[in-house]
């Protein structure tokens, strides 16, 4: 099955490649080639040629190249049977298909989504003229969605009548049925199946007119605030996204894509200087959803309440991330609002939202971690141990430790429990409280240090600093173990006799411990004291370093080992930079 190779030849000989590619690139005469910035990379001089005797581009600057079909396959993210409809339809070349029923697939397609633009320009013109639409127009205008929006997107007016968009379309009954425009009533009659709404038209990514989504105004008897279209011959709900079609483009330069649940969501943050936004169309974000995204960008941000999808969303989220080599991230919205509310009275917050995502395990983690007394051991334990379940719903056993690091400096507990459950990845982690406690020191980060630099010096040794420690005896302990270059019996001779007790502890205890996880997670944990005790900073100075040090934290838990580490380096020169400022204070 196929295009008949006849059509394609037909359409390469009428299409100028010249003309195709200045529709998505300005470009100049320079002798027998037109050049231009390349769209398929950043670049401030045109390396892009395109030469129309021989029907080809090439860009210098990123090797891309290839005839008019290929240039559509690469900018509008398509197949080869898709580039040639995309340029055949801008042609009015009519398609044959190597077997008559995939033809007449296509024949009826075409007629259905030829019904629905129609459809839309019809809703369009009704809400920009007719005065039965004044209540809608007045609607859209408090939501700030008049104007230049409303004609940006196509809204438009279902009057609240029974048939007038099915006697005035044209289209046969039958399309009207098929694309859900109409439905024959008990009486046999069409009826229009869209009333009394403002009207959201759905498009494909190349900007065909697939369905609708029709929201009542305020004060309607309606339940149903929202009616959609159902599924039909040329819309499938778990394969299309609101918006993908304005979208695409800034989707593609910024290697990111925006999900959001609703139509106004969409727009708001388009309003907001945010154009790479798209939404579900009443369903939860679907792998083709995933699989379609990640031709456009690698990160997808969610911007909906992603903690409320809960554990079964998460275990796909994980899942996609791995087999469609995408990142899952969540926006952090002010709690309470939503996208079409911050465009209109925060957009500064909502573009922040999106250019500060955080890992969807992070903001799993945080949510379950916030507001929840930590003021007793139990409290600890408890909070704990729900923590390490989120934590343990990621398949990969190196992040759950990189988190479950985190989570023991949050509550102060000891680094190497927190591994061993990451290490199980159990599920329902229980945490045994130990109703007697001796008086020898605490298991948690400084102590899981001085154990790997008494076992292991040069695994931990080289990310280490005096100021990480906050107990005086594991400063000591660490101070006369730098003294002696990790030679334990030196260390053992020139400490004070507390950090000698600690020092023999750290020789003889058996920890499985990781010395990046053990690192990390004294380094974050010394940081976020710094920064509590700094909340009254006041110099421009100050508040700018402290700044990046929030920003270094986070950076502190990235994957990639290189950012990581300079993340690390980054803080410890800040914390040593603090100690000095004190020690001058001090003098």
């Amino acid at each position: 099955m196929g295009i008949v190779d006849e059509d394609i030849e037909r359409l390469r000989s009428t299409v100028s490649i010249v003309d195709t590619v200045q529709q998505y690139v300005a470009l100049k005469r320079v002798g027998r080639n037109w050049v231009g910035l390349c769209p398929f990379h950043a670049e401030k001089s045109g390396s892009f040629n395109v030469t129309e005797e021989r029907g080809r581009y090439k860009c210098f600057g990123c090797d891309k190249g290839g005839d008019v079909f290929t240039f559509i396959q690469e900018i509008e993210h398509l197949d080869f049977p898709g580039a040639i409809e995309h340029l055949a339809a801008k042609a009015g070349i009519q398609l044959n298909y190597t077997t008559s029923g995939q033809s007449e697939e296509r024949s009826r397609r075409k007629k259905l989504t030829a019904a629905m633009n129609e459809a839309v320009e019809w809703y369009h013109q009704r809400l920009l003229e007719s005065p039965d639409a004044r209540p809608a127009r007045d609607y859209l205008r408090r939501r700030g969605l008049a104007g230049d929006i409303a004609r940006q997107f196509k809204l438009g007016w279902a009057p609240d009548d029974w048939d007038q968009l099915s006697r005035n379309l044209g289209a046969p009954a039958d399309v009207m049925q098929d694309v859900g425009l109409s439905f024959r009533n008990r009486r046999n009659k069409m009826q229009d199946a869209f009333r009394g709404r403002v009207m959201f038209p759905i498009f494909s990514e190349s900007g065909e007119a697939l369905a609708f989504g029709g929201r009542i105004l305020p004060g309607s008897d309606d339940p149903a605030k929202y009616k959609n279209s159902a599924e039909t011959p040329i819309y499938m709900k778990s394969k299309t996204l609101y918006g993908l079609n304005w979208a695409k483009a800034d989707i593609a330069k910024k290697d990111q894509v925006v999900v959001c649940e609703g139509y106004t969501d969409v727009i708001g943050f388009h309003r907001a200087g945010v154009p790479r936004a798209v939404a579900t169309c009443g369903t939860a974000l679907t792998e083709e959803h995933v699989r379609l995204l990640k031709r456009y960008a690698s990160k997808v941000v969610l911007s909906f309440d992603a903690d409320a999808a809960g554990q079964g969303a998460a275990e796909r989220f994980y899942e996609w991330e791995e087999k469609h080599k995408v990142e899952v991230l969540v926006a952090r919205l002010p709690d309470g609002k939503d996208p079409g509310d911050l465009a209109s009275s925060q957009p500064e917050a909502l573009m922040a939202a999106v250019d500060k995502p955080v890992p969807f395990l992070k903001f799993r983690l945080d949510r379950t971690m916030r507001g929840r007394p930590k003021d007793s051991p139990e409290h600890r334990v408890r909070l704990a141990e729900d923590a390490m379940a989120v934590v343990n719903e990621h398949p990969n056993k190196s992040i759950r430790m990189l988190y479950a690091g985190e989570v023991a400096a949050e509550l102060s507990m000891p680094v190497s429990d927190m591994v061993r459950l990451a290490e199980r990845g159990t599920r329902r982690p229980a945490i045994q409280v130990q109703q007697k406690r001796s008086r020898g020191p605490v298991q948690n980060a400084e102590f899981a240090a001085l154990v790997l630099l008494v076992q292991d010096w040069d695994s931990i040794a080289p990310w280490l600093l005096a100021e990480l420690f906050d107990d005086d005896v594991n400063r000591m302990a660490f101070i006369a173990l730098g003294e002696a270059d990790g030679d334990l019996s030196k260390a053992i001779e020139i400490a004070p006799p507390d950090a000698v007790d600690i020092l023999e502890r750290a020789a003889v205890v058996d920890l499985n411990l990781v010395a990046d996880v053990e690192a990390r997670t004294l380094i974050g944990a010394a940081c976020r004291r710094e920064l509590q005790q700094r909340v009254r900073v006041v110099d421009p100075e100050g508040m700018v370093e402290d700044r990046q040090a929030r920003l270094d934290l986070e950076a502190l838990q990235d994957i990639d080992p290189i950012s990581a580490l300079a993340a690390a380096e980054s803080l410890l020169g800040w914390l040593h930079r603090r100690s000095e400022e004190r020690s001058d204070g001090e003098h």
